[in-house]
């Protein structure tokens, strides 16, 4: 049967596999799921004709019981009628449904098994697809999360940067601070330097002052004594 092995892969499909060789994960679910849908579609159709054979096989095996169920009474009646010829010849009709039913029950059996493996290929297709949009949707939403921790890691490594300018920016605040202390301190010395200058040079005056008095005192104590 050739839809039996035209879709033996699909029977065999490993979701998880796909998931873990997929370069670009998302468009490779995205294609897959495509072509699982439409496998699916071709699946489900050809599901549904070969249970149509099935049911067929069925009625036909089921219409030969209920006519052998009836050449068997009709002898029987011939028979309690006396009519011997007649139940042969029902007998005769009633052989060659059985060896027709053999036939028919073997087709049946085969048909059964078919549509049997039908479904099961049709209710893994529909649980693939259903696993696979589901692990689609969570796997497009990690892909967000990734795209979203990835910008936050840019703007971290932006702010770190900034950080580092920022002690660079404190530490020349701190060199010009240290400068300009070192400019007053200057400014203290020189400013220390010229207060001592002026203090000095008053008491040049202030010593001139002190030593006429003296003198004066000096002679004032001379003229007294008579020298």
């Amino acid at each position: 049967m050739g839809i039996m092995t035209r879709f033996k892969d699909i029977m065999a499909a490993n979701v998880n596999a796909l998931f873990d060789k997929a370069e670009d994960p998302e468009k490779m679910i995205d294609q897959y799921l495509r072509n699982l849908e439409s496998d699916f579609a071709k699946v489900k159709a050809e599901t549904a004709s070969v249970m149509a054979e099935e049911k067929s096989a069925k009625r036909k095996l089921d219409e030969c019981d209920e006519e052998i169920a009836k050449m068997s009474e009709y002898a029987r009646k011939a028979v309690a009628a006396g009519n011997d010829d007649d139940a042969r010849q029902f007998l005769t009709k009633k052989s060659e449904l059985t060896q027709k039913r053999e036939a028919l029950a073997k087709d049946y059996e085969l048909s059964q098994a078919n549509a049997e493996k039908m479904r099961q290929m049709h209710d893994k297709l529909e649980n693939d697809i259903s696993e696979m949009k589901s692990r689609r949707d969570m796997l497009k939403a990690k892909v967000k999360v990734a795209e979203t921790q990835k910008k936050i890691n840019e703007m971290g490594a932006g702010l770190e940067s900034a950080g580092n300018n920022a002690a660079a920016f404190d530490r020349m605040e701190e060199k010009v601070n240290k400068m300009l202390d070192e400019a007053d301190a200057v400014g203290e010395l020189n400013k220390s330097a010229s207060g001592n200058d002026i203090e000095d040079l008053a008491s040049k005056y202030d010593s001139a002052e002190t030593g006429s008095g003296v003198d004066d005192e000096l002679a004032a104590l001379k003229a007294e004594m008579g020298l």
